[in-house]
């Protein structure tokens, strides 16, 4: 066990004190929120007395400890009893008791995770390819280098009132897993004349404006990672715009300075930081020493199974690591939730079967050097717990937010897409097809993009539409989004549907690509052919609204079924 460090337990303690002169009427409720919000715990939609809590996975690290903890303080203290896997590597908690929150802070904390800085006007979860140091392709093993960033920032004076949020990705292979373009900084595996560097990206985000990072240097040598970085973050610090909320992420002062002023104000900041550094500072911008190996599981040999669905599991979950003999293995949580059950069964059947585990950015959970003797073994395991979903990172593993179900700005609840959609796409024939199996659906229940529905092959993000004096769900339809390095292209906006009508929407546009596609021809490729816009007449009458009378469905959203639709908005708290 980690053990809860003196920072954390001082945190904690003060955050009890506020909750106790909050219940007095002797505390602020606008100072409360900022301190909650700086520790990783939000508000719920009309429950003001309860909280969402976003727990941190280090790089998406977890132990099977931290699995054991995060089963028990779900289980304890949350109404749903659920664990919500995120796309930024961390963990929410929905529905936590304002007078159970100090409880789950102190069990997360004790265990080596944290949820300080996992919201708030900072500099949030450094996320990082989860096929680092298991990939053939990466030059080098990235985690060490985002762990180190971590460390470093994690409570530094400089990310405690940024003007806005702020996002750090790292990638070590040429295939983005870590959308490093949609970040404030990506971090790109590098290697100059045998020397390990980075190539650095500034100004990527999504949100209502997405915009795509740009290059800020072709290769920033390993020690100068850390003093390049803290010096895009004092310069957003210092220029960012905290009069208007909406023009305040980094990507606004790129673009209003232009690329290049902004990186000759970066080489001038870094040679200042660097000139001033304390010993501190030397000593963590050093580069960080190799990893330690995994603990190697001896698991049952057992390389094939009988059990039902052996097969098409292996197909879509697995990943050959560059270690031979061994595998990662994807672990599909639907809707990206989790039991205490699932958790407590994940950590048993790591502890026997993987070296190590990560969540990844599509809302899976990852287990690392399973060897391949034991891949049948570990099936039936996981089929006994529940755990043995296959088509990971197909198109039945859909991304969503939580939606209207617990944020204060989601119009929809995506949840309830997201499972008619997976409901709906699992029973056609088109999901066996190799050629539309890995097409992306990404999910938000507003136009905020935490669905990360701009980068996805067909997005939606919820929005609504007046019908007489009745509000009728509905989702606006995106396609074409993708990332790559140095580029990330937004899905084009091609129909508004009425929620009820979006699964039928996405099987149209699926058929379309079977019939239309040339041979080979992948998904994308056939919308640069054809163009997004030309989808428009195929959905057009989809978009017809008939009268409350005649199909009151339309005017009830997907995943609140006997509830009258209407848009509640509250104060947004992703912008505090």
């Amino acid at each position: 066990m980690a053990g809860l460090s003196v920072e954390a337990e001082a945190e904690i303690q003060y955050l009890e004190a506020m909750i106790a002169r909050l219940e007095a009427g002797e505390e602020d409720p606008e100072d409360f929120r900022v301190y909650r919000l700086k520790n990783g715990i939000y508000g719920i939609r009309g429950r003001p007395e309860h909280h969402m809590i976003r727990i941190k996975l280090p790089v998406g690290r977890i132990s099977l400890e931290g699995l054991r903890v995060l089963a028990e303080v779900a289980e304890q203290y949350t109404e749903n009893r659920l664990a919500h896997v995120t796309t930024r590597q961390a963990v929410q908690l929905h529905h936590v008791h304002r007078r159970d929150v100090p409880k789950v802070l102190r069990a997360v904390n004790a265990v080596g995770l944290t949820t300080r800085e996992a919201c708030g006007h900072s500099i949030r979860a450094i996320t990082c390819c989860p096929y680092a140091g298991v990939s053939p392709e990466a030059p080098f093993d990235v985690t060490p280098y985002a762990e180190a960033t971590y460390r470093y920032f994690l409570r530094h004076p400089v990310g405690q009132n940024l003007p806005r949020k702020f996002k750090i990705a790292f990638e070590g292979c040429p295939t983005d897993h870590a959308r490093t373009p949609i970040h404030d900084i990506g971090a790109v595996a590098a290697v100059e004349g045998g020397k390990r560097g980075f190539r650095l990206y500034v100004g990527g985000g999504l949100g209502a404006a997405p915009m795509s990072a740009e290059l800020l240097e072709p290769f920033t040598p390993e020690e100068d990672l850390l003093p390049t970085m803290l010096a895009i973050i004092r310069l957003f610090d210092r220029y960012g715009n905290r009069k208007v909320l909406t023009q305040a992420r980094l990507k606004f002062l790129v673009k209003k300075w232009g690329i290049a002023a902004f990186r000759e104000a970066v080489r001038e900041e870094r040679r200042l930081v660097k000139l001033t550094a304390s010993g501190e500072d030397l000593k963590a911008w050093a580069p960080p020493p190799e990893p330690e190996p995994p603990r190697l599981p001896t698991p049952p040999r057992k390389p094939f199974s009988f059990a039902p669905g052996f097969d098409e599991w292996r197909r879509t979950n697995l990943y050959p690591q560059k270690q031979a003999g061994f595998y990662t293995v994807a672990v599909r949580l639907p809707l990206g939730d989790i039991t205490p059950e699932g958790l407590r069964a994940l950590a048993e059947i790591a502890e026997v079967y993987a070296g190590e585990v990560r969540s990844a950015i599509s809302q899976n959970f990852l287990l690392r050097y399973v060897p391949e003797e034991a891949l049948g073994g570990l099936y039936e395991a996981l089929l006994q717990a529940g755990l043995a979903q296959p088509q990971a990172h197909t198109l039945l593993d859909i991304t969503r937010c939580p939606g209207a179900d617990t944020c204060n700005l989601a119009i929809t609840h995506s949840r309830g897409l997201a499972q008619a959609l997976e409901a709906h796409l699992a029973s056609l024939a088109l999901v066996q097809d190799p050629m539309v199996r890995p097409i992306s659906i990404k999910i938000s229940g507003c136009p905020n993009s935490c669905g990360q529905h701009h980068i996805a092959d067909i997005g939606f993000y919820g929005s609504s539409r007046k019908v007489g004096e009745r509000e009728v769900p509905h989702y606006t339809l995106l396609l074409g989004g993708r990332t790559r390095e140095g580029e990330a292209r937004f899905g084009q906006v091609v129909a508004r549907i009425p929620a009820r009508r979006t699964p039928e929407a996405v099987e149209r546009i699926l058929k379309r690509y079977q019939e239309e596609r040339e041979q080979g021809e992948s998904f994308q490729a056939y919308l640069d052919r054809v163009g997004a816009a030309s989808f428009k007449p195929l959905l057009e009458d989809l978009q017809t609204i008939p009268s409350y009378e005649e199909a009151p469905e339309y005017y009830q959203d997907l995943g609140a079924e006997g509830e009258t639709f209407r848009v509640q908005l509250g104060r947004g708290e992703c912008a505090v």
